[in-house]
Protein backbone atom coordinates (compact mmCIF):
# COMPACT_ATOMS: atom_id res chain seq x y z
CA UNK A 1 0.00 0.00 0.00
CA UNK A 2 1.45 3.35 -1.06
CA UNK A 3 1.10 6.44 1.03
CA UNK A 4 -0.23 9.60 -0.55
CA UNK A 5 1.56 12.86 0.32
CA UNK A 6 -1.24 13.73 2.77
CA UNK A 7 -0.76 10.47 4.65
CA UNK A 8 3.02 10.65 5.01
CA UNK A 9 3.89 9.98 8.64
CA UNK A 10 5.81 12.66 10.47
CA UNK A 11 5.46 15.29 13.20
CA UNK A 12 2.21 17.18 13.04
CA UNK A 13 2.57 20.80 11.98
CA UNK A 14 0.58 23.33 14.02
CA UNK A 15 -1.06 26.08 11.93
CA UNK A 16 0.72 29.45 12.10
CA UNK A 17 -0.95 32.85 11.85
CA UNK A 18 1.61 33.85 9.22
CA UNK A 19 1.25 30.65 7.20
CA UNK A 20 -0.42 31.56 3.88
CA UNK A 21 -1.66 28.00 3.44
CA UNK A 22 -3.33 27.96 6.86
CA UNK A 23 -4.87 31.42 6.32
CA UNK A 24 -6.21 30.70 2.85
CA UNK A 25 -9.71 30.28 4.32
CA UNK A 26 -9.61 33.68 6.03
CA UNK A 27 -9.36 35.52 2.72
CA UNK A 28 -12.00 33.51 0.87
CA UNK A 29 -14.69 35.84 -0.44
CA UNK A 30 -13.12 39.03 0.96
CA UNK A 31 -11.95 42.22 -0.71
CA UNK A 32 -8.56 42.04 -2.37
CA UNK A 33 -7.21 45.40 -1.13
CA UNK A 34 -7.79 47.95 1.60
CA UNK A 35 -9.51 51.15 0.54
CA UNK A 36 -7.33 54.22 1.10
CA UNK A 37 -7.86 57.96 0.47
CA UNK A 38 -7.40 59.07 -3.12
CA UNK A 39 -5.86 62.47 -2.37
CA UNK A 40 -2.73 61.34 -0.60
CA UNK A 41 -0.50 63.70 -2.54
CA UNK A 42 -2.22 66.82 -1.21
CA UNK A 43 -3.05 65.79 2.37
CA UNK A 44 -0.87 62.99 3.65
CA UNK A 45 -1.77 61.24 6.88
CA UNK A 46 0.80 60.97 9.66
CA UNK A 47 3.14 63.52 8.08
CA UNK A 48 3.77 65.15 11.47
CA UNK A 49 3.07 68.66 10.15
CA UNK A 50 0.99 71.25 11.95
CA UNK A 51 -1.21 72.96 9.36
CA UNK A 52 -2.40 76.50 10.04
CA UNK A 53 -5.34 78.58 8.88
CA UNK A 54 -5.40 81.33 6.26
CA UNK A 55 -4.34 84.91 7.18
CA UNK A 56 -7.57 86.05 5.52
CA UNK A 57 -9.35 84.84 8.66
CA UNK A 58 -7.81 87.80 10.51
CA UNK A 59 -9.34 90.26 8.06
CA UNK A 60 -12.76 88.64 8.34
CA UNK A 61 -12.62 88.87 12.14
CA UNK A 62 -11.37 92.47 12.05
CA UNK A 63 -14.18 93.53 9.72
CA UNK A 64 -16.80 91.72 11.81
CA UNK A 65 -15.54 93.26 15.05
CA UNK A 66 -15.22 96.69 13.38
CA UNK A 67 -18.88 96.53 12.31
CA UNK A 68 -19.82 95.64 15.89
CA UNK A 69 -17.85 98.65 17.20
CA UNK A 70 -19.60 100.98 14.76
CA UNK A 71 -23.03 99.63 15.77
CA UNK A 72 -22.26 100.10 19.48
CA UNK A 73 -20.97 103.67 18.95
CA UNK A 74 -24.01 104.64 16.87
CA UNK A 75 -26.36 103.17 19.50
CA UNK A 76 -24.55 105.05 22.28
CA UNK A 77 -24.67 108.33 20.37
CA UNK A 78 -28.37 107.88 19.66
CA UNK A 79 -29.16 107.11 23.32
CA UNK A 80 -27.06 110.02 24.56
CA UNK A 81 -27.92 112.76 22.06
CA UNK A 82 -31.56 112.06 21.30
CA UNK A 83 -32.84 110.28 24.43
CA UNK A 84 -30.50 111.90 27.00
CA UNK A 85 -29.62 108.48 28.46
CA UNK A 86 -26.09 109.20 29.63
CA UNK A 87 -26.02 106.01 31.75
CA UNK A 88 -25.68 104.05 28.49
CA UNK A 89 -21.98 104.98 28.34
CA UNK A 90 -21.23 102.67 31.29
CA UNK A 91 -22.27 99.35 29.71
CA UNK A 92 -21.45 100.70 26.25
CA UNK A 93 -17.93 101.65 27.33
CA UNK A 94 -17.35 98.20 28.83
CA UNK A 95 -18.58 96.59 25.61
CA UNK A 96 -16.32 98.85 23.52
CA UNK A 97 -13.28 97.92 25.62
CA UNK A 98 -14.05 94.20 25.17
CA UNK A 99 -14.49 94.62 21.40
CA UNK A 100 -11.25 96.61 21.05
CA UNK A 101 -9.39 93.98 23.10
CA UNK A 102 -10.76 91.25 20.81
CA UNK A 103 -9.58 93.22 17.77
CA UNK A 104 -6.11 93.58 19.28
CA UNK A 105 -5.62 89.84 19.93
CA UNK A 106 -7.15 88.51 16.69
CA UNK A 107 -3.82 88.18 14.78
CA UNK A 108 -2.12 86.25 17.58
CA UNK A 109 -5.24 84.17 18.21
CA UNK A 110 -5.38 83.19 14.52
CA UNK A 111 -1.76 82.00 14.61
CA UNK A 112 -2.63 79.74 17.57
CA UNK A 113 -5.07 77.68 15.46
CA UNK A 114 -3.66 74.50 13.96
CA UNK A 115 -4.44 70.91 13.08
CA UNK A 116 -2.40 67.78 12.46
CA UNK A 117 -3.39 64.68 10.49
CA UNK A 118 -2.09 61.62 12.30
CA UNK A 119 -2.45 57.95 11.44
CA UNK A 120 -5.57 57.33 13.53
CA UNK A 121 -6.91 60.77 14.43
CA UNK A 122 -6.93 64.49 13.75
CA UNK A 123 -5.45 66.74 16.45
CA UNK A 124 -6.76 70.30 16.73
CA UNK A 125 -5.27 73.07 18.84
CA UNK A 126 -6.35 76.61 19.68
CA UNK A 127 -5.97 79.27 22.34
CA UNK A 128 -3.25 81.52 23.71
CA UNK A 129 -3.71 81.69 27.48
CA UNK A 130 -6.18 78.82 27.73
CA UNK A 131 -5.01 76.29 25.20
CA UNK A 132 -7.13 73.40 24.00
CA UNK A 133 -5.89 70.26 22.26
CA UNK A 134 -8.51 67.82 20.92
CA UNK A 135 -7.82 64.48 19.22
CA UNK A 136 -10.72 63.29 17.06
CA UNK A 137 -10.44 59.62 15.97
CA UNK A 138 -11.29 59.15 12.29
CA UNK A 139 -13.58 56.22 13.05
CA UNK A 140 -15.70 58.33 15.45
CA UNK A 141 -16.51 61.10 12.97
CA UNK A 142 -20.21 61.21 12.17
CA UNK A 143 -20.41 64.42 10.14
CA UNK A 144 -17.93 66.66 8.34
CA UNK A 145 -19.56 69.98 7.47
CA UNK A 146 -18.34 73.10 5.64
CA UNK A 147 -19.93 76.47 6.41
CA UNK A 148 -19.09 80.02 5.33
CA UNK A 149 -20.83 83.35 5.76
CA UNK A 150 -20.91 86.28 3.33
CA UNK A 151 -17.57 87.66 4.49
CA UNK A 152 -16.00 84.21 4.38
CA UNK A 153 -17.16 83.73 0.80
CA UNK A 154 -15.84 87.16 -0.15
CA UNK A 155 -12.38 86.26 1.15
CA UNK A 156 -12.51 82.65 -0.14
CA UNK A 157 -12.34 80.90 3.23
CA UNK A 158 -14.59 78.48 5.10
CA UNK A 159 -14.83 76.67 8.41
CA UNK A 160 -14.81 72.91 8.74
CA UNK A 161 -16.92 71.31 11.48
CA UNK A 162 -16.25 67.76 12.70
CA UNK A 163 -19.12 66.19 14.64
CA UNK A 164 -18.66 63.08 16.77
CA UNK A 165 -20.93 61.13 19.10
CA UNK A 166 -19.45 62.99 22.09
CA UNK A 167 -20.28 66.69 21.90
CA UNK A 168 -17.15 67.64 23.87
CA UNK A 169 -14.86 66.30 21.13
CA UNK A 170 -16.51 68.24 18.32
CA UNK A 171 -14.09 70.50 16.46
CA UNK A 172 -14.55 73.61 14.32
CA UNK A 173 -11.53 74.63 12.24
CA UNK A 174 -12.07 78.22 11.02
CA UNK A 175 -10.30 80.16 8.30
CA UNK A 176 -9.45 77.34 5.90
CA UNK A 177 -9.05 78.21 2.21
CA UNK A 178 -12.10 76.93 0.34
CA UNK A 179 -10.14 74.37 -1.70
CA UNK A 180 -8.32 73.10 1.39
CA UNK A 181 -11.60 72.75 3.30
CA UNK A 182 -13.14 70.70 0.48
CA UNK A 183 -10.04 68.49 0.11
CA UNK A 184 -9.86 67.94 3.86
CA UNK A 185 -13.57 67.09 4.02
CA UNK A 186 -13.24 64.50 1.24
CA UNK A 187 -10.15 62.91 2.78
CA UNK A 188 -11.67 62.77 6.27
CA UNK A 189 -14.89 61.20 4.98
CA UNK A 190 -12.99 58.53 3.05
CA UNK A 191 -10.67 57.77 5.97
CA UNK A 192 -13.60 57.71 8.41
CA UNK A 193 -15.39 55.13 6.24
CA UNK A 194 -12.37 52.84 6.21
CA UNK A 195 -11.81 53.22 9.96
CA UNK A 196 -15.46 52.57 10.80
CA UNK A 197 -15.34 49.23 9.02
CA UNK A 198 -12.92 48.03 11.67
CA UNK A 199 -15.09 49.01 14.63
Amino acid sequence: MTNTPDQTPGPERSPSITDPVANRGLDAGTFTELREPRREARLALADGTWHQISPKYVWVQLISSGIAVVVVVVALLFLTLFLQQTWAWIPGGVLLVILLWMIAIVPRQARAYGYQLREDDLVFRRGILWQRFVAVPYGRMQLVDITHGPLDRGFGIAQLKLVTAAASTGVVIPGLPQDTAEDLRDVLIEVAETRRTGL
